[in-house]
């Protein structure tokens, strides 16, 4: 049997070697169409490869998830974080988990990932070929298909499995026209928001723990830490809702307010009550040199100054219109987004091959018997922390199964 797999990126591979171990008498070939294999593993997590997440209750982990739940509940099923780990720990690559629940392996190095991928490939006979475009897929009626290879040479093939990662644009998938498959258009995901018009850009690199951030007019709301950019905004808190909110803020055109609640655990009754407290507690100090709510020292200042509340008065000579504009600062700072960024070296899209079309327990075309899809080239993507790839490994080992 002669099974080809699409794209030499994680899905790829580890679709590639659960074909081969499942499958030992049939011949596994992966197409890569660029020069490089696994690149979003070298770049992923400033180079380490941020490889799973220590998530291993499948309830919780599918939480992480914006879109493609349904399937991955039955893909998991059958190759959760714990596997990703021993998997990699039986090939001599340990793996360590982080205070935020992330992996990593214990070297800090993607390229120990890649030579692990590259050498369990190599032993298992898995033929690879790089600068090898696959222009476009067919189905025969006898069950097999047609890859068109450009500049080359048409393979037929018994066995088609895609994982050709995340497009940016839906033309993107016009290789895959003549299948007749639904696809979803493609939208960025996990990215930092572009506040080009505000003066909080003038602090890079503050950081606060905990807020949360909402859109105004929208369900999206999300609490994490926030990191202040020369371009915007990012980090956790961030990259949350732009995952969960794609499609909304690329509706959105990425132009729109963005709230930040600075003290998400207070509503604002406690806080004006805190307030009042604090103009007792505090009352000969000046407001600027006491900050009772834990805010790095330049971002209070800058808040202050924002909010029009004089840095230099004792909190006991402000007046009630300075008191409400300090609550209401805290708990409802507007700005204003113009344009995203990608996050890091990361790219994620949501959209791409609508999983209607997939069989969740075999990652099978439900159209064409003998096809399968893994990774982001399907409509599933995570949030940041190592779930993308939890999801590539997962899919990638279900459909290498052909089942």
């Amino acid at each position: 049997m002669k099974i080809f797999v699409i794209g030499g990126g994680a899905a790829g591979f580890f679709a590639a070697i659960s074909a081969a171990q499942h499958h030992p008498e049939s011949r596994v070939t992966l197409l890569e169409k660029s020069t490089k294999l696994l690149a979003k593993v070298k770049v992923s997590g400033g180079g380490r490869c941020n490889v799973t997440h220590a998530c291993f209750d499948r309830k919780a982990l599918l939480k992480n998830y914006p879109r493609g739940q349904k399937v991955l509940r039955q893909v998991l099923a059958q190759w959760m974080p714990q596997n990703t780990v021993e998997w990699f720990e039986n090939k001599g690559v340990p793996l360590k988990t982080e205070t935020d629940g992330r992996m990593f392996p214990t070297s800090d190095d993607s390229q120990s990932i890649i030579d692990c991928l590259m050498l369990a490939a190599q032993k298992l006979k898995v033929e690879i070929h790089t600068q090898t475009e696959v222009t476009e897929l067919k189905a025969n009626n006898d069950g097999t298909f047609l890859l068109h290879i450009k500049n080359k040479a048409i393979e037929k093939a018994d066995r088609v499995i895609v994982t050709t990662g995340g497009s940016p644009k839906l033309t993107g998938l016009n290789w895959l026209a003549s299948l007749n498959l639904d696809l979803v258009p493609p939208v960025p995901s996990l990215f930092t928001f572009n506040l080009p018009k505000e003066d909080i850009t003038q602090l890079p690199g503050i950081a606060v723990p905990k807020v949360q951030v909402k859109i105004p007019g929208t369900k999206l709301q999300e609490e994490g830490s926030l990191l202040v950019t020369h371009w915007g905004i990012s980090a956790f808190a961030v990259l949350r809702l732009s995952a969960w909110g794609a499609r909304v803020l690329h509706d959105l055109q990425y132009q729109c307010p963005v709230i930040v609640n600075w003290l998400p655990e207070i509503n604002e009754e406690a806080l004006r009550n805190q307030i009042v407290a604090y103009q007792q507690t505090y009352k000969a100090r000046q407001v600027q040199n006491k900050n009772p709510f834990g805010l790095p020292h330049r971002l209070w200042e800058f808040l202050l100054n924002r909010w029009q509340v004089p840095a230099q008065k004792k909190w006991s000579e402000l007046s009630k219109k300075e008191r409400n504009r300090l609550v209401n600062g805290l708990s409802n700072d507007t700005y204003q987004t113009h344009g995203k960024t990608t996050f890091k070296e990361e790219f994620v899209t949501c959209g791409g091959v609508s999983l209607d079309e997939i069989e969740a327990k075999t990652m099978g075309c439900k159209k064409h018997p003998g096809l399968y899809f893994a990774g982001e080239v399907l409509d599933i993507d995570g949030l940041t922390g190592g779930f993308n790839f939890q999801a590539a490994w997962a899919t990638g080992f279900v459909a290498g199964k052909l089942g």
